[in-house]
């Protein structure tokens, strides 16, 4: 196939401009203007954008376990209509993925998408926190990295241990940081909002206090660290001066969190109820001078589906999380590029090269020999947020107009329409 005439997008070499991509046996081939070739498909991307096919560092599919919220199958074709093409899956399923046969029933779940889906394994044995997995039988067995996701690692002892056995293995270790020991409410920012529905929250201290204790560990062992989800400028700060340390330091910011802020949960009631929570405008404007800077390298989902009748529970029974991979790029678009605050490039470094360099994923380039990973889309189309793949639609965007469509995705070199 020979895509023409877009406007080709790559961060990894500092690339910008309108041309034509050629794509044999599943890799680029050639790209230059003009492209021709005998007997090719031809797509016409004139007025359309082509990028590296995002990377999610950060997803939850629910497979083992919890399939009437999502399942491997559903949520990858929700990866392909946001234009994703390379998932990390989170390994807080039923059965946890600590031991060989679960990773190896998720890993040939995996292996029949059509994007690339990746398996994390568990920190800890049944996510209790108390005993250390087997890191190096599980990176046998394909994992990619290493997460208690969902469930902070309280045991500062068993997580430096943890980090120095990443380490041997040159594998990152991704945290979910919040200390369930500060936290009456969980799901809710403890503020103003909070007050008004008679509710105590997640104080930010619960947050700044366990990145505080991580980085420490990070620089220490020199581990590959993710803090994920990042809420708080104070969490923000701390990686800022962490990663003068250490150059194994990333960080994570979801969509969800440059977008809100704890008034949302007002309007929007259990669909705005996620850990850690949504905050105060100014955190959110910390987390995107962070994407600014480079302090915070990632923009990951957290796509976390739940069932309707879940979040349709009072709020402090209601499940946290919200879908995110079918909104990410428009929200990128609509509340970072279209504001000044990134460029369309430097989002795109975001959510696809960045993601892919710090997993040494062969993804995030579009450099010739590469694998045909791209998305296609329409960088100033309006659209109303409703219907998605996905097999829950539990989001607090339902019914905004966006800026960003995706139109294809193309995986392996296989093209698949995203409308």
């Amino acid at each position: 196939m020979i895509i023409k005439q877009a406007r080709v997008i790559d961060p990894s070499v500092n690339f910008d401009q309108i041309t034509d991509i050629l794509v044999k046996d599943g890799r680029i081939a050639e790209i230059g203007s003009c492209l021709e070739a005998e007997n090719e498909d031809i797509l016409d991307a004139k007025g359309l954008c082509a990028a590296p096919g995002f990377v999610d560092v950060h997803t939850h599919f629910r497979e083992p376990g919890f399939t009437h919220k999502e399942d491997i199958t559903t949520g990858s074709k929700a990866a392909l209509r946001g234009g994703y093409t390379s998932i990390v899956m989170m390994a807080n399923t039923k059965p946890a993925i600590d031991d060989v046969q679960p990773l190896s029933y998720v890993m040939k779940r995996a292996s029949e998408q059509p994007v690339h889906v990746y398996a994390s394994a568990n920190v800890t044995k049944g996510l209790l926190g108390k005993e250390r997995t087997d890191f190096v039988t599980l990176a046998k067995a394909g994992c990619v990295g290493f997460t208690d996701d969902g469930i902070p690692i309280m045991d500062e002892k068993l997580l430096e241990e943890a980090f120095v056995a990443a380490k041997k293995l040159n594998m990152p270790v991704s945290l979910h940081e919040e200390n369930p020991n500060l936290i009456t409410e969980n799901g809710i920012n403890a503020g103003e909002t909070a007050k008004k529905l008679g509710l105590t929250g997640s104080p930010r201290e619960a947050e700044i206090s366990m990145i505080e204790r991580d980085l420490k560990l990070a620089v220490k062992t020199g581990a590959i660290v993710n803090i994920q989800h990042i809420s708080t400028k104070e969490g923000v700060e701390l990686v800022r001066q962490a990663k003068k340390m250490s150059s194994n330091i990333h960080a994570e910011a979801c969509p969800h969190h440059f977008a809100l802020t704890e008034s949302a949960v007002l309007e929007h009631g259990t669909m705005a109820k996620m850990n850690p929570p949504l905050r105060l405008e100014s955190d959110r404007q910390a987390i995107i001078a962070g994407l600014r800077d480079g302090t915070i390298d990632l923009i990951a989902t957290d796509h976390a589906p739940h069932a309707k009748e879940e979040k349709e529970q009072p709020f402090s029974k209601a499940p946290s999380g919200i879908i995110g991979l079918e909104t990410a790029l428009s929200l990128g678009i609509t509340r970072l590029v279209k504001e000044g605050h990134l460029t369309l490039s430097e989002l795109i470094e975001h959510m696809s090269t960045a993601p892919a360099r710090m997993y040494g994923f062969e993804a995030g380039t579009l450099k010739v020999g590469s694998p045909a990973d791209i998305v296609i889309f329409d960088e100033n189309e309006e659209y109303v947020v409703g219907e998605f793949a996905s097999k829950s639609s539990n989001s607090p965007f339902i019914g905004q107009t966006l800026t960003g469509k995706v139109k294809y995705t193309m995986c392996g070199g296989k093209l698949y329409e995203a409308f």
